[in-house]
């Protein structure tokens, strides 16, 4: 079963079991998946899919941040929700161990020397690691390990 169609169906089951705030958050994200689909006139494959939830979630968790410094709990506690309903989707996230050792891999592939070759380093690690890492915490793994 692919991811769309997982979420076709956890769509279905949150109409049926009357889950209003459940189902808002998957149509938004069906709503992405389908605009995405329009402007590209081609249907999507999980990896796209994979991305779009990726960003919905960047896009929550900068939510979360700006509204609890601004002291609205109850929109925060909205956004959270929406990030585990959409966290759902995601594949299984790779291990600290793991991340570190296709940080490794990656530094030693394109010879990084210094913070000059960031770019390189994320790029290849971009493509091993999306969807499974919060790529804004391997970026700061990878600065760290080109600057010292």
């Amino acid at each position: 079963m692919s991811i769309k169609e997982r979420i076709n169906t956890d769509m279905k089951d949150a109409m049926r079991a009357r889950e209003a705030q459940r189902l808002s958050a998957i149509r938004l994200l069906l709503a992405a998946i389908k605009q995405k689909e329009v402007d590209d006139r081609a249907e999507l494959d999980d990896a796209q899919v994979t991305a779009i939830v990726d960003k919905l979630i960047k896009q929550r968790r900068d939510s979360i941040e700006q509204f609890s410094k601004a002291g609205r709990h109850e929109l925060a506690d909205s956004e959270r929700f929406e990030l585990q309903v959409l966290s759902a989707y995601l594949p299984e996230q790779a291990s600290t161990e793991e991340i570190a050792a296709q940080i490794d891999a990656a530094i030693a592939a394109t010879n990084a020397g210094g913070p000059q070759d960031m770019g390189k380093v994320m790029g290849v690690l971009k493509a091993k690691l999306a969807g499974k890492a919060d790529m804004s915490a391997v970026s700061a793994q990878v600065r760290q390990r080109l600057a010292g």
